[in-house]
């Protein structure tokens, strides 16, 4: 295929999430008077023990420091003795693969596992990049569709959606932009499901988890990964959602002991590394691991933060979904047309993403990530948008 034919391609793919951050209300994000509920970036200051890390590991031990870098085995043990502790399983470092994010580390793992034409199962509403990472990777994507407000995990579409081609089933948990989170008796489900589905389509599906919230969840609910149900998961993992620091890149791939073929795709997932354009961290970042894997930003704030923003807008006549984990909430939206709305919110000073950017249309995202004083602000904002709208 043509280099023009198949970059437009994967152009269209994006064309959404490009669309919102070239057009109007994203242009009024710089401005200090609105309320940025748009995106998942921090709206303060970073934590005091992040930047302390940083400059603390910034200084040299020795003639390496900066030099090449590939999963370094400092890293690689942080990261196994982190997933056994929350896992309970017995994760060899070995298995660990070091990514600068959680995007790469996915970019990866499809690079690893796909052949042309092979078929990725994802879930929607998706985050934004899940179509163009399949399709990069020579797969063809398939959804299934989650319902709202409930956005239940839909194990018979996704058994349904199985072929003979599928090679994947790509899941977020908690998912990205409902706040879903996955129950270990649906992960459960979803793994005997594979399992059969495996055997009757005559090779193993790969179930790749994404996870890059699975340490923001609230009510005290204790998160359960794939991996723990599932023996052919890949765990894909950024630690810019945890310490909220998207912009600081570094993340991982982690292949469960349970998985039969685990050294195998060691290999092919190094490879893919090497392909994709040497997706490894950063040297600084790594130096650093071990203390970034004990900083978390503050989920009790982003709780309470979800509790005083939740009530109000339904008080208001908004329905909103009431997130189990992330950041997200998903608002619907008082017509079909979100993206209309989302300007009219924009003009009352508040900023939202829109939920046709999410293949959500008639609802829009709001990001807990926006200050206290931002949520205060912006209700207002709703309110009045909510009003100028009604017929």
């Amino acid at each position: 295929m043509p280099i023009t034919r198949r970059m437009d391609g994967l152009r269209a793919s994006i064309a959404p999430f490009m669309s919102f951050f070239e057009g109007p209300i994203w242009a009024r994000s710089a401005d200090p008077n609105v309320a940025n509920f748009a995106v998942g970036n921090p709206q303060e200051m970073p934590l005091p023990a992040y930047v302390e890390s940083l400059q603390r590991h910034i200084v040299p031990h020795d003639k390496d420091w900066f030099a090449y870098k590939l999963s370094e085995p400092k890293s690689r043990q942080a990261v196994s003795r982190s997933l056994s502790t929350r896992t309970g399983l017995e994760w060899d470092p070995e298995d660990v693969a070091m990514t600068n994010g959680g995007f790469a580390a996915l970019a990866v793992t499809l690079r690893a596992i796909l052949e042309s034409g092979d078929e990725v199962i994802f879930l929607s509403p998706p985050w934004f990049f899940y179509e163009i990472l399949i399709l990069a990777a020579g797969g063809s994507p398939v959804r299934v569709r989650l319902t709202p407000p409930a956005f239940e995990l839909d194990v018979d579409a996704i058994v349904a959606a199985i072929t003979p081609r599928t090679r994947a089933v790509l899941i977020n948990t908690p998912h990205n932009p409902s706040g879903r989170v996955f129950t270990s008796t649906e992960l459960g489900v979803l793994a005997a499901a594979l399992e059969a589905a495996s055997s009757t389509i005559g090779h193993q599906l790969y179930l790749v988890a994404d996870e890059p919230y699975n340490r923001i969840v609230f009510d005290g609910r204790a998160y359960h990964s794939p991996a723990e149900t599932y023996p052919n998961t890949i765990t894909t993992y950024s630690y810019g959602k945890t310490l909220l620091a998207p912009g600081m890149r570094i993340g991982y791939i982690a292949v469960p002991p349970t998985m039969p073929d685990r050294r195998a795709l060691r290999e092919a997932i190094f490879v893919a590394q090497i392909a994709s354009g040497y997706s490894f961290p950063n040297a600084l970042l790594q130096q650093a691991i071990e203390d970034l894997e004990m900083l978390s930003v503050d989920v009790g704030a982003l709780e309470r933060r979800r509790d005083r923003f939740v009530p109000a807008l339904r008080a208001m006549g908004y329905e909103t979904t009431l997130p189990e984990g992330t950041f997200y909430v998903m608002v619907r939206a008082p017509t079909k047309d979100d993206a209309a709305f989302s300007t009219s919110l924009a003009e009352h000073g508040v900023l939202v993403l829109p939920g046709s950017v999410v293949e959500l249309p008639g609802w829009f995202r709001v990001s807990l990530t926006a200050s206290d004083a931002m949520v205060e602000s912006g209700l207002g904002g709703f309110q009045s948008a909510l009003e100028a709208w009604a017929p």
